[in-house]
């Protein structure tokens, strides 16, 4: 019976032979593992070691036509050194490693925190249960933030706020060059969001004795601007592509990026924010640590007017994005998307 008090997964998890029952999905809505594309058939990789040269053109060209197609892509030569990414992963599975009593310090069911440990999605409201474990963090300032983040593992600090710089640095390149890629002028997104929101969460997928029966996270779409997404070794990120899922396996020393639901509404429907899922395995745990970029609560979201034009009429009206994000949460992570509600 002390497993089923358990608050998060990573306790419960070693001790059961079988999932549990509030994490079995209904039959029509488990992940058909057998029908996942291989890898080889996955999303872009682009080098972006030449954006900053005479290579620009062509580098906002791949990122075009993968923003248009796919929604998803890898990023390598993003010049985040590899010492802070190797230390962010090891930070991240020493956390998760930390004694129970240790790690609820940090314990939170409140989705409105800005720094908390939870598991699955959202506890309050979802009728089944994911198999994860998230420590959500906001990361920007850093200076506002950062006292509130754990201090056990000793270098927690030290080493996320570094992490989170280098990877703040990468989503304004990426940012210019999305913004250049439809046309706009360089800065267009950056002053959009109004002040910027960064936050991040390091999620923990136990082993999973019966992967088939549940998922780390179901489809859904960011509802944020960008995601970018590391992930240690371990495969378990599939994105649906052409109306079936695909496996994206690790490549060591990349990064994944994907268009969320706020960029398809700025880019006026030309840039797609794409449904995407976490499997489990039976063998090993995983880790993945997405750095979410999003516009300030208070900022008015719509369509660029130099999108819109009699070909292009505008597909949404203008809302602001913590009116987004409130429906968003309070939806849960069901197959699909917000954006329906925000039609024209």
């Amino acid at each position: 019976m002390a497993t089923a008090t358990k608050l998060l997964l990573t306790d419960l998890a070693a001790a059961v032979k079988h999932v549990p029952t509030k994490y079995i999905r209904p039959i029509s809505d488990r992940p058909n593992l057998m029908e996942v594309h291989p890898s080889d058939a996955s999303i872009p990789l682009i080098d972006l070691h030449g954006l900053d040269g005479p290579q620009r053109s062509d580098i906002i060209k791949q990122i075009r036509h993968a923003c248009q197609h796919d929604g998803f892509f890898q990023v390598k030569g993003h010049g985040v050194p590899e010492r802070v990414v190797n230390n962010m992963v090891r930070i991240a599975r020493q956390f998760f490693q930390l004694p129970e009593s240790e790690r609820l310090k940090n314990y939170s069911d409140d989705p409105s925190k800005q720094v908390r440990l939870s598991t699955s999605f959202n506890v309050k409201t979802e009728k089944v249960a994911n198999w994860r474990d998230f420590l959500r963090l906001h990361c920007h300032p850093l200076e506002r933030y950062v006292d509130q983040w754990p201090s056990n593992p000793p270098s927690f600090r030290d080493d996320v706020a570094e992490y989170c710089t280098n990877a703040r640095q990468l989503v304004l390149r990426l940012l210019e060059a999305i913004s250049e890629s439809l046309g706009l002028e360089r800065d267009y997104i950056d002053k959009a969001m109004r002040q910027h929101g960064q936050h991040m969460a390091l999620n923990y997928y136990p082993p999973c004795p019966e992967p088939e029966l549940t998922y780390g996270l179901p489809g859904h779409t960011d509802p944020n601007l960008i995601t970018v997404l590391l992930q240690d070794e371990v495969p378990g990120l599939q994105v649906l592509r052409h109306g079936r899922w695909s496996a994206v396996n690790p490549i060591p020393n990349t990064f994944i990026v994907n268009i969320g639901d706020q960029m398809q509404v700025l880019s006026n429907d030309r840039y797609k924010s794409v449904l995407h899922r976490a499997v489990v395995n039976s063998k090993k745990e995983r880790i993945s640590i997405p750095t979410f970029y999003c516009p300030s609560l208070d900022a008015t979201i719509k369509p660029a007017r130099e999108l819109i034009n009699e070909n292009d009429p505008v597909v949404y009206r203008s809302f602001t994005y913590g009116e987004y994000y409130h429906k968003f949460w309070n939806r849960g992570l069901a197959t699909g998307t917000c954006l329906d509600m925000f039609k024209a």
